[in-house]
C-alpha cells in the first residue's frame, strides 16, 4: 500500500494538529472567536472527572458543530447484533466457522457488517461485540458513528482508508486500527473488496498491556502507534449519518460532511499499529508460556488481571523450548476465546481453520490441538523452529461469548468441527 498520509506517533499522547495554519488556538481551548470562524467542540470518551492518567478527550475546531443534523429515524439492523444476545441460547460447544463470503452486489461498510458473537451488556458498558465486515464498495455520501463502543479493525483481505473526524488512516492486512467510541468516519476501498474482523469494545478504552517482569521494553511499544493528522472535508449536499446506539441503528439526514474538523488537540483519536512491530517474548528453556505474553491491547475490567477484552496475536516467531510439547496444550480456563486467522496456518489447527475463518471456545470448554497435530508434535525431533507466514489472533474476554443466530445456524458454521479431536487415541500403558 502506498504511504500517502502522515502520522503522529506514541500511544495515547496529547496531540495537536491543524490542516490550516493558525486554526488551533494557543493557550486556551475555547476562545471567544476561533480563527477561520471555526466552532470549538469538546469530545469526551471518559467522564470529565476521570483521573488525569485515564482521562481521554479532544477539542475539535470544525466548520460546523455536530448538533447541525436532522432527526434520527430507526432503520433495520440487518445482521448487526449487540449484547446481550437473546435470539438463541449459548451452548458450551466448541465452534468454528468458514470465512463469511464476499458480497456479489454493491455492499459498503454499514451494510457489510455481520455480528458473530457478543457478551456483557451494550447499555451497561461492559463486554464486547464481534463482527465480520465483508464489502466491495466505498461509503458514498454516507457516514457512520458508533456510540456503543470503540472499534478495533483487524483486516484479513483488502485495503481501506478510514476517513475519520481526526484525519485519514490507511489500513491493510497485518495492521490494526482503533476508532474511539463516538468518532464519525467513512470507509473507502483501495481494493476491489475487503474483509476483516472487528471487536467492538463496550467497556474501558484499550490500553497497552503491562510488561511486568519483562521490564522497560518488549511487547507493543508506544512509539509504534500512529495517529492521523488533521484532514477535513468541506462538502455540502445530501448526506446520511448512520449511528449505532444502544444496540440499534438509526439514520439522519445531514447537509454537510461531518468530517469537517480543521484542527484538533487531545488524546482520544483513532490510531493504527503494524503488528510486525510487536516484539515477541517467549521461552528459551522449556514449557509453553501462557498466551498473555502475546497481548497487544487490553480493556481492563473491574477486577485487576482479568480483562474485559484482551487482543492477543500469534505472529511469526522462533520456537526453541526443549523437551516440550510446543503447540498450545489442551486446556480449559475461565476466559472465553474467539480466534481468527489473518494468514498462513495456526500451529494447533493445521486443517479447517483458514484465513478469514474463526473459532469460539467458551469458558471451561475444552480445546487444544487436533489429533494429527498432537501426534506430530509429540514425536517431532526438537530443534529451533521458525514459524513463518502465519498470523492468528484472539479476542479473549472474562465474560461468556454468546454466538448469534447467524453464527449458530448459518451456512458458515463447520458442523463437524468436533471431529478433529475424535482421532485422539488412548495411549495409557
Amino acid at each position: 500500500m502506498s504511504k500517502q498520509f502522515n502520522y503522529m506517533t506514541g500511544f495515547g499522547n496529547e496531540f495537536e494538529t491543524e490542516a490550516l495554519e493558525g486554526a488551533l488556538p494557543v493557550g486556551q481551548f475555547s476562545p471567544q472567536k476561533v480563527n477561520y470562524d471555526l466552532y470549538a467542540e469538546q469530545f469526551n470518551v471518559t467522564a470529565f472527572t476521570a483521573p488525569r492518567a485515564d482521562n481521554r478527550r479532544n477539542w475539535f475546531y470544525r466548520i460546523r458543530p455536530s448538533v447541525v443534523q436532522g432527526e434520527y429515524q430507526r432503520i433495520d439492523n440487518g445482521l448487526i447484533r449487540s449484547a446481550p444476545i437473546t435470539e438463541v441460547e449459548t451452548p458450551p460447544t466448541m465452534l468454528r466457522w468458514d470465512p463469511v463470503p464476499l458480497p456479489q452486489t454493491a455492499t459498503d461498510f454499514v451494510d457489510g457488517l455481520t455480528t458473530m458473537a457478543a457478551n456483557g451488556s451494550v447499555t451497561g458498558q461492559a463486554g464486547i461485540g464481534i463482527h465480520i465486515y465483508a464489502i466491495n464498495s466505498s461509503m458514498e455520501g454516507r457516514y457512520f458513528c458508533n456510540a456503543d463502543g470503540e472499534l478495533l479493525f483487524v483486516p484479513e483481505l483488502g485495503e481501506l482508508i478510514l476517513h475519520t473526524e481526526c484525519g485519514k488512516i490507511e489500513l491493510s492486512k497485518g495492521e490494526i486500527a482503533v476508532i474511539p467510541r463516538g468518532i464519525k468516519f467513512s470507509v473507502q476501498l483501495l481494493s476491489d473488496n475487503a474483509r476483516g474482523y472487528i471487536c467492538e469494545n463496550y467497556g474501558n478504552p484499550y490500553v497497552l498491556a503491562e510488561r511486568g517482569p519483562v521490564g522497560a521494553n518488549g511487547y507493543a511499544n508506544d512509539r509504534d502507534f500512529q495517529y492521523p493528522v488533521a484532514a477535513f472535508e468541506d462538502l455540502e449536499g445530501d448526506f446520511e449519518l448512520v449511528t449505532k446506539f444502544a444496540g440499534n441503528l438509526f439514520r439522519c439526514d445531514i447537509k454537510h460532511s461531518p468530517l469537517d474538523v480543521v484542527a484538533w488537540t487531545g488524546n482520544s483519536a483513532p490510531y493504527k499499529y503494524d503488528l510486525s512491530r510487536f516484539n515477541v517474548m517467549n521461552t528459551v528453556s522449556f514449557d509453553h508460556p501462557d498466551p498473555s505474553i502475546f497481548t497487544v491491547l487490553t480493556s481492563p475490567s473491574g477486577t485487576p488481571g482479568v480483562a474485559n477484552i484482551d487482543f492477543v496475536i500469534f505472529p511469526p516467531r522462533w520456537m526453541v523450548a526443549e523437551d516440550t510439547f510446543r503447540p498450545p496444550y489442551y486446556h480449559r480456563n475461565m476466559m472465553s476465546e474467539f480466534m481468527g486467522l489473518i494468514e498462513g496456518v495456526y500451529d494447533a489447527k493445521e486443517k479447517g481453520f483458514v484465513p478469514g475463518g474463526s473459532s469460539l471456545h467458551n469458558c471451561m470448554s475444552p480445546h487444544g490441538p487436533e489429533a494429527e497435530v498432537f501426534e506430530k508434535a509429540s514425536n517431532a525431533e526438537l530443534a529451533p523452529q521458525r514459524y513463518d507466514n502465519t498470523l492468528a489472533f484472539m479476542f479473549e474476554s472474562r465474560y461468556i461469548i454468546a454466538p448469534t443466530k447467524f453464527a449458530l445456524e448459518g451456512d458458515t458454521r463447520q458442523q463437524q468441527y468436533r471431529e478433529c479431536w475424535q482421532g485422539i487415541k488412548k495411549l495409557f500403558s
